[in-house]
């Protein structure tokens, strides 16, 4: 439900950098920032700790976490798309959090990129990577890249997506599950992982992590009419109609599905399975 790959290997987000986006990323972190805070919570972030954000986009959880380690803390974002961070560094800097700073660069060799700007491998107490690993063309590099970073006794935390394609809307409904369908083959077609959860435990213990915790992140079952439903509404017209451009669906599919979706969001008694998002927690020995 994040962003999707591009059909190119340009590194740009394919449902775009502008406002729009901006604005759904922001209302997708919002909504996700109970789960998220659970896991800061559980890795003991606070005042004064190290953190490392992954992938971090527009730098929405970053700022969230420059606020809890404060002045005595630092937080470091990396991204590949520059006007996120442009923007990220523009808020830093209006909401006067000087600990927080963010750079452009390749996260599947982020310890290289942190390189040149003067970080030092075993940097960090935290890494936090949400939505990312699903999208990298070699999770085994990204991890241990990532594991260079971090201190002795670090934790690397994780959210993504595991079975994407199981997502599923009440009362069934045949054009909705076609582009589930078509979603889940343009993602894999282009490099992506739906399931990529299940794959990273065992590529964390190979980089020499201990695990900690792995859990389904909880929240609020979509329903018409709650706040949690809006954000699937969020994501079907930004990128649907691509599914159209790249050949996965029809125009008549595409036009099936928004009436259903529409009739749907009307019934009361409908719910939806999101794609399930699962966390880990990993710590590097001391």
């Amino acid at each position: 439900m994040t962003n999707t790959p591009s059909a190119t290997n340009e590194p740009e987000y394919v449902l775009g950098t502008n406002d729009a986006e901006l604005h759904r990323l922001g209302f997708q972190h919002r909504l996700w920032f109970v789960p998220a805070h659970r896991l800061w919570e559980r890795a003991g972030i606070a005042p004064g700790k190290q953190i490392l954000d992954v992938g971090c986009g527009p730098g929405f959880a970053s700022l969230d976490m420059a606020q809890i380690v404060t002045h005595t803390g630092r937080v470091v974002g990396v991204d590949e798309s520059p006007p996120y961070i442009e923007f990220a560094n523009q808020q830093a800097q209006d909401r006067k959090l000087p600990h927080a700073s963010f750079h452009i660069g390749d996260v599947t060799h982020i310890d290289q990129v942190l390189a040149e700007q003067g970080v030092e491998p075993g940097s960090f107490d935290i890494a936090y990577i949400r939505w990312v690993m699903c999208f990298v063309d070699d999770p085994t590099t990204t991890i241990n890249s990532i594991v260079k970073m971090l201190k002795p006794g670090g934790k690397l935390l994780i959210q993504d997506y595991f079975n994407y394609d199981s997502m599923r809307v009440s009362p069934i409904s045949e054009a909705f599950e076609t582009v589930i369908a078509a979603i889940a083959k343009s993602w894999q077609e282009h490099g992506g992982d739906t399931d990529i959860m299940g794959k990273l435990p065992r590529i964390a213990l190979d980089a020499g992590l201990t695990l900690d915790h792995i859990a389904r992140a909880e929240i609020e079952t979509p329903r018409p009419g709650n706040t949690m439903w809006n954000w699937p509404d969020s994501f079907w017209p930004v990128f649907i109609p691509r599914l159209v451009d790249l050949g996965y669906i029809t125009k008549a599919q595409l036009d099936a599905f928004f009436e259903s979706w529409e009739q749907i969001s009307k019934d009361p008694a409908a719910f939806m399975h999101l794609p399930p998002v699962y966390e880990m927690m990993a710590t590097k020995p001391v």
